[in-house]
């Protein structure tokens, strides 16, 4: 693909993303709230915009990856906001992980403009997103994503059409607190075992060599371990994501008890002043309090 992408936020996630597009050869124009972490960026041949209006201005795609809602409404709207800058035929693509009720919001607005709209959340982190390794999760129209198909295609491994705009969201979310389920549970056990005489390390040995793991919670138990709590997966993004989907189960009447304890388990991980840790930290609410190993 041909012509411009824009990213607004250049964040953990963001820059690589970012670094990815123009090692394939795109115009990249940059957008984020603090500018010094444009700065690499830049050096590497992204034209760095001071507004997201800017950055979207003439852009063929303009990917957004921020924090929550409140944050995307802060790229995207105002006199300022990238919807300023959006030219009729452009696709506004959001990779943050948000509310379903914001992404169709956000959709009504950027179609109102002339621009085609997917979300597209990612599943993966730092690590994968450095290999251009992420996992797309897509909602939206099939013909809009044939379009964007090769700019996704530089930063992930996979892309899968889920359904409409928001449900791409609604997987996002659904397997985020899939996630923090399995870890909080291990948190628990792990610290049971630990009360229980069993070392720790060999628990974990244990539980690791079992299929009744998943590869990511057997990354997390190894974490829990070697109290290496350096953030991948930040424990405040985690309680974040099961907030947001416990709000949207109760929009479409759905029951989410476990992802309702998840919820307050990790409220108490954060209420604790873990929230900047990796969520393999919800440990230390049962007993893994030893040192923080760092990044």
């Amino acid at each position: 693909m041909s012509g411009t992408v824009a990213v607004l936020g250049v964040g953990a996630m963001g820059s690589r993303v970012a670094r990815r597009l123009l090692a394939g050869g795109l115009g990249v124009s940059v957008y984020n709230r603090s500018p010094d972490a444009t700065v690499a960026l830049q050096s590497q041949g992204a034209r760095v915009a001071t507004t997201p209006r800017e950055a979207a201005g003439g852009a063929d795609v303009v990917v957004a990856m921020v924090t929550d809602d409140d944050a995307s409404r802060a790229v995207w709207e105002g006199e300022e906001g990238a919807l300023e800058g959006l030219v009729p035929g452009a696709v506004a693509v959001e990779s943050s992980t948000l509310t379903p009720t914001r992404i169709r919001e956000l959709a009504a607005r950027a179609q109102a403009r002339g621009a085609s709209f997917l979300d597209a959340p990612v599943v993966g982190s730092r690590p994968q997103a450095e290999a251009g390794q992420l996992v797309y999760l897509v909602g939206g129209d099939e013909a809009t994503l044939a379009r964007v198909r090769p700019v996704l295609d530089l930063a992930g491994s996979a892309v899968h059409h889920v359904g409409e705009v928001g449900q791409g969201t609604a997987m996002k979310l659904a397997v985020n607190a899939l996630f923090a389920v399995q870890v909080a549970a291990l948190g628990e056990l792990l610290g049971f075992l630990r009360r229980s005489g069993v070392d720790e390390a060999r628990a974990a040995e244990v539980l690791g060599a079992l299929p009744v793991l998943s590869p990511a919670a057997k990354g997390a138990l190894a974490s829990m371990a070697a109290r290496n709590f350096a953030p991948l997966f930040p424990v405040a993004l985690v309680t974040k994501d099961l907030r947001y989907i416990l709000e949207a189960a109760t929009t479409g009447e759905a029951e989410l008890p476990l992802s309702q304890a998840a919820r307050e388990v990790f409220g108490r991980a954060e209420a604790a002043g873990y929230g900047h840790e990796h969520l393999a930290a919800v440990a230390r609410l049962f007993g893994g309090h030893g040192p923080t190993r760092s990044p």
